[in-house]
């Protein structure tokens, strides 16, 4: 995935596609440790993380709903020294309404989404579980709340390595910049940065399921939430308790193998928005044949990367931003009619500011809300969370979770024979998404420990959601995780559109809060229809 800054008013304009989030830091970070199953509250050192219990209040920042109540646990922030520092994560919870089974914890995904800012904007899917648990999240390590990271002035030369061409005409003073903007990263995040990712993560998980009261972890996971939750089947097996994941992740893809998958499940969806509006608007921006539809999309990203138009804030708004508003639109077949609307605007008016709004802050995958990016509330004055948090985030999880590492010679021989895949998957996400071959360059080696260890998990039997239309995260990986998770693992096929289906498919919702209410499990290859019926059961 790219991730693009922006300078504007609005202070960030990135492109984030769920799982596929990726990460351009630079040298100068320490690697990720390596890491094995978790030891847990009988580990040394950690006995005082385990028997603390989470004191809630309510939440304080303007609209915050006044009866969603914050907290706070506190967690080594090297696990290696758990005597040592500590990092304070932020917590907020929707109390049960019903008889009390235990807490489910929701991870967003990104990675990088601030769990408390979406619950807080987004609650109504999730009211129905409260029927039976405190429903409960979190900001991970590094966001939002929980000692955010930051790129300050780092952000520019991000920017400026990845927007456009330049990245491909001149990878060697691209990754010059990308060393650059590593040391601001490092400067600005603080001591947190070399103990970020999904491995830290996951253990923070299970002093969480502790300091909530639960002998077992209940988990709703969506898009990178899903790596989270893999990670900590495989480090606590036997904590496992009743856990979803929708919008799988991959364990195993490189992430220019990533990028090449999220190029293609971005066409798809494309063409499928584009099938819908030929049919079904007489007055469709791209005409009224499915394949000259096709051809506009090419045609018009084309024109604007050579001749923009200003933007709502008078910097040009190019081809490549037209490309990030199309792939952020495409995650919910809801925003299809705005995206109609706003294209229209631009192709009839040159008015980007409809496609802007696409593009204007951070992303929620699975909630039935535009996302705005805000983050009132909770532990930390919104003002202290530093504008760029979501994307450095996300970079920096990435790459922590990430054992590659080319050199500057393999990144220039490549890029060639990438461009061509890339575009074959994708000619209109294609290039946009290539940036990601430099991500990571420099930067110590990550953990080898997703790639390698998790698999064939001894736990509790987990419900694995997968989207036919899913342009983030493809139904294959879905069906590859089950089955490098093992016996352990029950797929749920649905046929719908968007990115996840929790939040988009009534039979998804249905069955997923049937799992953790009642634990009733659908047979493995069971599925929901394209309009969220039952179908196969």
């Amino acid at each position: 995935m790219l991730a693009k800054l922006s300078t504007r008013p609005t202070a960030l304009r990135w492109a984030i596609p769920g799982a596929l989030g990726l990460s351009l830091l630079g040298a100068a970070l320490p690697a990720a440790p390596a890491a094995g199953p978790g030891s847990g509250e009988s580990g040394p050192g950690l006995s005082r993380y385990y028997d603390q219990r989470v004191k809630w209040s309510a939440c304080s920042g303007l609209e915050m709903p006044e009866d969603l109540q914050c907290g706070k646990v506190t967690v080594p922030l090297d696990y290696a020294r758990p005597r040592g520092k500590t990092l304070e994560l932020a917590l907020a919870r929707y109390r049960a309404t019903g008889h009390r089974k235990g807490s489910v914890l929701l991870n967003f995904g990104g990675p990088g989404s601030s769990g408390v800012s979406e619950l807080s904007a987004g609650a109504e899917d999730f009211m129905h579980l409260t029927n039976g648990y405190d429903v409960v999240t979190f900001d991970p390590r590094g966001v939002g709340r929980s000692s955010p990271v930051s790129c300050g002035p780092g952000s520019a030369e991000i920017m400026a390595a990845t927007d456009g061409d330049e990245g491909m005409k001149h990878p060697r003073r691209a990754l010059d910049r990308l060393r650059k903007a590593a040391d601001q990263c490092a400067e600005h995040s603080g001591p947190v940065l070399p103990h970020i990712g999904t491995v830290n993560a996951a253990r923070d998980l299970d002093v969480m399921r502790r300091a909530l009261g639960d002998d077992k972890l209940n988990y709703l996971g969506f898009s990178y939430g899903t790596r989270l939750g893999a990670v900590y089947a495989a480090q606590f097996p036997g904590r496992v308790g009743r856990m979803v994941l929708d919008g799988v992740d991959t364990l195993t893809d490189s992430l220019p193998e990533q990028g090449v998958a999220g190029a293609r499940g971005q066409q798809t969806a494309l063409e499928n928005f584009l099938d819908w509006c030929v049919k079904e608007d007489i007055a469709c921006p791209f005409g009224q044949d499915g394949r000259q539809a096709r051809r506009e999309v090419v045609r018009l990203v084309g024109s604007l990367d050579e001749e923009p138009v200003p933007s709502a804030f008078g910097e040009p708004f190019t081809g490549q931003d037209l490309v990030s508003a199309l792939g952020q639109a495409l995650y919910s077949r809801e925003l299809w009619p705005a995206l109609e609307r706003a294209v229209a605007q631009l192709v009839e008016n040159g008015d980007s500011s409809g496609l802007e709004s696409f593009t204007s802050g951070g992303v929620g995958f699975p909630v039935r809300r535009a996302a705005d990016g805000r983050t009132e509330g909770a532990l930390t004055d919104p003002e202290d969370v530093p504008l760029d948090n979501l994307p450095a985030a996300l970079m920096a999880i990435n790459c922590a979770d990430d054992p590659d590492r080319p050199g500057a010679d393999r990144v220039a021989r490549s890029l060639g024979p990438l461009l061509r895949r890339y575009e074959e998957a994708s000619p209109v996400f294609g290039r946009y998404r290539l940036t990601q071959v430099l991500m990571c360059y420099g930067r110590p080696k990550g953990t080898d420990y997703i790639r390698d260890e998790v698999k064939g998990v001894d736990t509790a039997k987990m419900l694995l959601v997968g989207t036919r239309g899913d342009p983030a995260t493809p139904y294959r990986w879905t069906q590859e995780t089950a089955e490098r998770l093992g016996p352990s693992a029950v797929v749920l096929d649905n046929k719908g559109e968007g990115h996840t289906g929790y939040a988009s498919s009534a039979c998804v919702h249905r069955k997923v809060d049937d799992f953790f209410l009642h634990g009733t499990l659908p047979p493995s290859g069971s599925s929901c229809g394209p309009e969220g019926d039952a179908s196969g059961d």
